[in-house]
């Protein structure tokens, strides 16, 4: 009879630690979408990059955690086709944008969140583009398996001065210092 409460205490307890720990949920990489926006004085360009691998760290069904790795090589403008569609992407691509060639990855780590309720979190992230790690801000959806998001980057945090008013004068040829994202986690 003792050994039969040791038992059922110890799968109880076993039971209890299961529940209460973090659970990773990968994200459906080919699935997952990252759109970008960069708007100069005359206009904007629009395009997409692709998602290495990701996660979300869930401790029940709230989120906890995430970090993500995003391939910067598939960095690709989405409003432009032939000749100059090809211009923008290898610009971009250059070492005066992205840096692709030695820089092929960028990173985003959460690091605190505040669960605001219904599914909406604010989180704050450690996000590295080119070796250089700056932080954001941002609120995060989750519905079901499906997670949501939008937010600014100041490009010249992370050593991307390229047509920057902020540091040249460009005139009419001036390119804004944030960009915008739009993404969507599937998992």
């Amino acid at each position: 009879m003792k050994n039969l409460k040791t038992i059922a205490i110890a799968l109880l307890v076993a039971f209890g630690t299961t529940v209460a720990t973090a659970q990773n949920k990968k994200i459906d990489a080919a699935k997952s979408t990252i759109n970008w926006v960069g708007k100069k004085v005359t206009g904007e360009h629009s395009g997409t990059v692709n998602f290495q691998e990701g996660m979300l760290i869930f401790k029940g069904k709230k989120v906890v955690g995430g970090n993500f790795t995003v391939d910067m090589t598939s960095l690709t403008a989405t409003d432009l086709t032939g000749e100059w569609k090809d211009k923008l992407d290898g610009h971009l691509k250059a070492d005066d944008f992205f840096g692709t060639e030695k820089f092929k990855t960028a990173t985003l780590k959460f690091t605190k969140i505040a669960d605001k309720g219904n599914g909406l979190y604010g989180v704050t992230a450690d996000l590295t583009i080119k070796g250089i790690t700056n932080p954001v801000t941002f609120d995060l959806t989750v519905k079901g398996n499906t997670a949501t998001t939008a937010f600014k980057v100041d490009r010249t945090k992370y050593d991307i001065k390229y047509g920057s008013k902020s540091f040249f004068d460009v005139g009419d040829k001036a390119i804004y210092d944030d960009f915008d994202l739009a993404i969507k986690l599937q998992f």
